[in-house]
């Protein structure tokens, strides 16, 4: 399975558009999360500590709608928490989808197979399962027996139901490497559209701040997670993943995957949230980045997530045609 070539074109389209109004701020992707409940506590979470108050609240499909129109942007990432748990989901969902926004809805697996039926395969959606590493890793991670099998079944199921679905791994001190190789292994066997990853941040509530690796931690790992002769396909784009390999220097770009949640916007980040908005353009005032990023805050020292740098990759490849280049030529392989 390859991810759809209209998702390609709807950014290339996107982005020039974007670049022909003269913006240098805008968003790729919009971060939904309609609720931050979650039916598990991992290890390298801390939302479900950083929402603690409002654990009971959730956003009404029309407040998830405005949000998005707000943003704009083509691409709505629908996470929290764990958003299969909102009675509405689906609704949401379908709503983006009949807009020809693409939607990535992120999940742990653990309710996937038994909501299927609530959704409908389409080109414009796809379920982004998290794991973290193969059984006994991914248990452990998660804390609950039995979590890895019951995510592999669902992403089974799905598959086998037509719907498209990827992975997100994300990498922690520690991180056994030749584990996540056979994690990758069996993902591609059963079909998934690709694989993501990123390293692990040090949220100011996650439980065990010794979890986390530092930037050189995490470009040495990396180095040996993303070795080009496994063949692996992942979903990120091959600029950032040089990032992550130390090979290509980028700056933080956070404003290009913007956050709404049951409080609001998310300032200035997915990451950190120093306070939260009522409008999102807010976020994308140049002037709001030169307090935010390595070199600026401290607090951003060790980031390198793909919701930061990824989109910064994008935007330094449309200045440099040989970058564009690669990343076409490797969106379309294989």
């Amino acid at each position: 399975m390859r991810r759809p070539w209209r998702l390609d074109l709807r950014m290339a389209r996107y982005l020039l558009a974007q670049k022909a109004k003269r913006r240098t701020h805008f968003p790729f992707v919009t971060m939904l999360e309609p609720l931050e409940a979650c039916n598990l506590r991992c290890a390298g979470c801390g939302r479900v500590r950083e929402y603690a108050a409002v654990m009971d609240r959730r956003l009404a499909g029309d407040a998830c709608l405005e949000a998005v129109h707000a943003s704009g942007a083509p691409i709505v990432s629908i996470s929290g928490g764990e958003p299969l748990l909102h009675a509405e989901i689906a609704a949401i969902a379908r709503a983006i989808i009949e807009e020809r926004r693409f939607v990535y809805l992120c999940t742990n697996g653990l309710l996937l197979g038994e909501t299927l039926d609530r959704f409908r395969p389409s080109p414009y959606l796809s379920f982004v399962v998290h794991l973290d590493g193969t059984e006994a890793v991914h248990d452990r991670v998660t804390a609950r027996p039995g979590t890895y099998r019951t995510a592999i079944a669902g992403i089974r199921q799905a598959i086998a139901r037509g719907f498209r679905v990827s992975t997100n791994t994300t990498l922690f001190r520690g991180s056994d490497v030749e584990d996540l190789h056979r994690l990758f292994s069996t993902l591609t066997a059963f079909g998934v559209e690709g694989l993501m990853v990123s390293p692990g941040y040090a949220y100011r509530d996650a439980t065990d701040q010794g979890f986390f690796l530092d930037r050189q931690e995490s470009i040495e790992v990396f180095r040996r997670v993303l070795d080009p002769a496994k063949g692996y396909r992942f979903y990120n784009n091959p600029l950032y993943l040089d990032f992550l390999r130390g090979e290509r220097d980028v700056d933080c770009a956070a404003w290009t995957t913007v956050t709404y949640t049951v409080l609001g916007w998310r300032k200035p980040c997915y990451v950190l949230a120093d306070e939260h908005v009522e409008d999102v353009q807010e976020l994308l005032n140049p002037a709001l980045w030169a307090a935010y990023g390595p070199g600026r805050d401290r607090r951003c020292a060790n980031c390198m997530m793909h919701s930061s740098f990824e989109g910064a990759s994008i935007l330094e490849a449309f200045s440099r045609p040989r970058d564009l280049l690669t990343v076409a030529r490797e969106e379309r392989r294989g």
